[in-house]
């Protein structure tokens, strides 16, 4: 099995540029990168306070505004290090859904896929580059 970490959290937001200026004015989080999906929709901000192997926020734009206030957290993500390997061992579990039929590839390099949770909460396999 992959070694696992918490990578970040996806926050879905409004207005991607207001909401960097706000966590990194307010927190204290640093833009540390910013990426276009593949999409062409999506837009997607990673915060966080520059320490070694930390969580970081992501910054979500284009997905989805209209949810209520505490339903703006998209997805939990957590880091692999063999996304191939752990979306081969999910995708043979019975009892789990996968959302995703592939493994996304964004054009920094990062790579991810999505399953459903037991409440059809959203979790993120992640593997940085």
């Amino acid at each position: 099995m992959s070694d696992k970490k918490i990578d970040h959290i996806g926050i879905m937001v409004k207005d991607i540029e207001n909401s960097i200026v706000f966590y990194r004015e307010v927190i204290g989080l640093e833009l540390k990168d910013r990426v276009q999906h593949t999409n062409g929709i999506i837009q997607l901000a990673f915060l966080g306070f520059n320490q070694a192997d930390e969580t970081e926020i992501e910054l979500i734009q284009g997905y989805n505004d209209h949810l209520p206030s505490e339903g703006k957290v998209h997805h939990v993500a957590i880091t692999v290090d063999r996304i191939e390997e752990e979306f081969d061992r999910i995708h043979k579990l019975e009892h789990v859904k996968m959302i995703d039929s592939e493994i996304t590839t964004l054009p920094n390099g990062y790579r991810y896929f999505f399953i459903y949770g037991p409440d059809k909460e959203w979790i993120e396999f992640f593997q940085r580059v």
